[in-house]
């Protein structure tokens, strides 16, 4: 049901899985990371990979890349979001408000074209542009 589209995502089909399957919300979020940091133009591309353990609410690994498009080194984009944003699934369901009834418009037009959905929301942007700026002591 994602067919076509750029990001690659892992674990199959969305349509079905409610939020708490991560290979749903985390491919939204990754996206939604990802969008912040070309919003910040600290890279015209990015793509972000997040990779999960069952039984484990970190990501047992998280991989930046912005295809050499970056202003800043890749590792110091990561340290950075890991500051501004939660990659817990708990925190990414919260995040991203996905209890709520949003996913009616995504059986319809796939579930990137949405901008009116919360992880294609850019409200992030000042806790990020703040982490790069002032480092881990920055409060949001």
């Amino acid at each position: 049901d994602t067919y076509g589209g750029l990001a690659r995502h892992g674990g199959g089909a969305f349509s079905g899985k409610d939020a708490t399957k991560v290979d749903r919300s985390a491919a939204y979020f990754a996206r939604y990371v990802a969008k912040h940091i070309v919003a910040c133009e600290f890279a015209r591309k990015c793509e972000v990979c997040i990779t999960y353990a069952i039984g484990k609410a970190e990501p047992v690994a998280i991989d930046i890349d912005t295809f050499g498009t970056g202003i800043f080194d890749n590792d110091e984009l990561l340290e950075a979001t890991m500051c501004a944003f939660d990659f817990t699934p708990r925190g990414i369901i919260e995040q991203l408000q996905l209890r709520q009834p949003i996913f009616k418009s995504t059986t319809r037009y796939g579930h990137f074209t949405n901008q009116e959905l919360p992880y294609e929301q850019l409200n992030k942007v000042d806790d990020l542009l703040g982490f790069m700026i002032f480092g881990k002591g920055y409060e949001k």
